[in-house]
């Protein structure tokens, strides 16, 4: 036997129910209203673990490193970025970078490395740590990247990153003494020692408290791997670092 129309079965239950037909119309716009009320509910609340949290897997999108490398002190989550200046994806990931870290939350800290593991890289890393050195990094991190990746300026001797730094306000006299330093040479052994302890397999990479690895191949992305970064530095808070 036909069950009739969606319109014709809702009377009927109203007629069961002793309502009125004339109020048929203004039960269904109740029931959709209300319906769609819930819907919105859902998809706002509990929709936001289906379609807004993203899951993040040890080994399948970052690399978990055994054994953790210290990184400073217990009470802070370090983020480090393995970086090359000469690396065309760092470049790209640097303005990414540089608004991210901004927004760290308390109790984190972001520390750039340098990797090194050829003569060119250990020269640049050296370039980096002399700029911290003599507290320049704001202007000479960005005005190296720009020399090498727009001015097409591969700095590959001393004098080439000397001149660099004297072009950008800084005395020749301070480099130079900077860049004999013994504690300038001892940061770039330590950030050699680092990148070799994380096993970084190319540049950039981030490591998060000196126990997870991530790199753009397995997070698929460079949005990803800072995405996953955030993921780990909030377990790491939460764990109490």
């Amino acid at each position: 036997m036909p069950l009739g129309t969606a319109e014709e079965r809702c009377a009927g239950v109203l007629w069961l129910l002793q309502v009125p037909k004339h109020s048929l119309e203004a039960v269904l716009k109740v029931v959709l209203t209300r319906s769609f009320l819930f819907l919105t509910m859902l998809l706002t609340f509990g929709g936001q673990s289906v379609f807004a949290q993203e899951s993040w897997e040890v080994g399948t999108h970052y690399t978990a490193i055994n054994p953790a490398i210290r990184v400073g002190p217990s009470d802070q989550v370090v983020v480090t970025e393995f970086f090359w200046y000469g690396c065309g994806h760092c470049y790209t990931f640097e303005p990414m970078l540089e608004s991210w870290k901004k927004n760290l939350p308390e109790g984190a800290r972001f520390q750039p490395s340098p990797a090194v593991w050829n003569d060119m890289m250990k020269l640049h890393a050296k370039a980096y740590f002399v700029a911290e050195t003599l507290g320049v990094v704001d202007v000479m991190h960005s005005a190296i990247f720009k020399a090498m990746h727009v001015d097409r300026n591969r700095l590959g001797s001393v004098s080439a990153v000397r001149d660099l730094f004297v072009a950008n306000g800084i005395s020749g006299a301070d480099f130079d003494k900077a860049f004999s330093a013994f504690g300038v040479n001892s940061l770039v052994n330590q950030a050699e020692a680092r990148a070799k302890s994380a096993k970084i397999s190319g540049t950039p990479s981030v490591m998060v408290n000196g126990k997870y690895l991530i790199e753009a191949r397995k997070a698929g992305s460079q949005a990803n791997m800072l995405k996953i970064a955030d993921f780990l530095v909030q377990k790491e808070l939460a764990a109490g670092a």
